[in-house]
């Protein structure tokens, strides 16, 4: 199991599009949750953050091992999403990852995510 938080700086300019594209996200959310079994994908979320002159997005998520990747996805939501992500991710910033520390979660959760 994998537990990720990552930073993610947006493009100048592209913050309407990404309004856009978490609006996308959040009205298409029964087709989204269709595509994270094959992810094996149990908790995602996305938080938007403005720290000075830019904004970042943030994912957060629990993952089982052995996955299919988001790229590798033929789910037409997945495609929409990455194309959103290639035009409003700034790729010239290296994302974070956050160090996890502690992860709290019941064990009668954890042995479903395995």
């Amino acid at each position: 199991m994998e537990v990720e938080l990552t930073r993610f700086r947006i493009k100048s300019g592209k913050e309407k599009k990404v309004d856009e594209w978490l609006h996308f996200l959040n009205e298409n959310m029964a087709e989204v949750l269709l595509t994270l079994a094959d992810e094996k994908m149990y908790v995602e979320t996305i938080f938007r953050e403005q720290l000075g002159k830019h904004q970042y997005l943030y994912w957060y998520s629990v993952q089982g091992a052995n996955g299919q990747a988001v790229e590798e996805s033929k789910h037409w939501v997945d495609q929409k999403h990455l194309e959103y992500w290639q035009e409003c991710i700034d790729t010239d910033y290296v994302p974070v990852d956050l160090q996890t520390e502690v992860v709290m979660i019941q064990e009668t959760f954890r042995q479903q995510m395995k």
